[in-house]
């Protein structure tokens, strides 16, 4: 394959890459969006008393939840949220990893490809 054809393919996958990426950054966001409001709730809930009321949106219905129920459905969505920011993140280095080791092919093979542009002028010259 020559240099030109292979700096294509590279190219291409550089930027499947970067697609990729992006899309992982924003589901981080959208996770962490999620883990503030989380957060937030949970702070409401240890303000409350125990007898406190406590209604859960179920569509266009308002249910009455107990506190201890409405609790640990956030600490559970928290923890959920937790470890699928860390498996987001792990994916975002791997391609960030791939990125660089792309970028660093290109960089070889344009050189190569100067090298040899190089050789034939001189050759041509000579």
């Amino acid at each position: 394959m020559d240099a030109q054809k292979q700096l294509q393919t590279l190219s291409e996958q550089f930027q499947q890459l970067q697609t990729d990426l992006e899309g992982l950054v924003d589901a981080r966001q959208k996770l962490e969006s999620q883990q503030q409001e989380n957060q937030g709730v949970q702070s409401e809930f240890a303000q409350l008393d125990d007898e406190s009321n406590i209604y859960k949106l179920v569509g266009p219905v308002l249910l009455k939840q107990e506190k201890a129920e409405a609790v640990m459905a956030v600490n559970g969505r928290l923890e959920f949220i937790e470890k699928e920011i860390k498996r987001i993140e792990g994916e975002i280095e791997e391609k960030q990893e791939e990125g660089e080791k792309k970028r660093a092919e290109v960089v070889q093979i344009q050189t190569q490809a100067q090298a040899q542009a190089q050789q034939q002028a001189a050759a041509a010259s000579a």
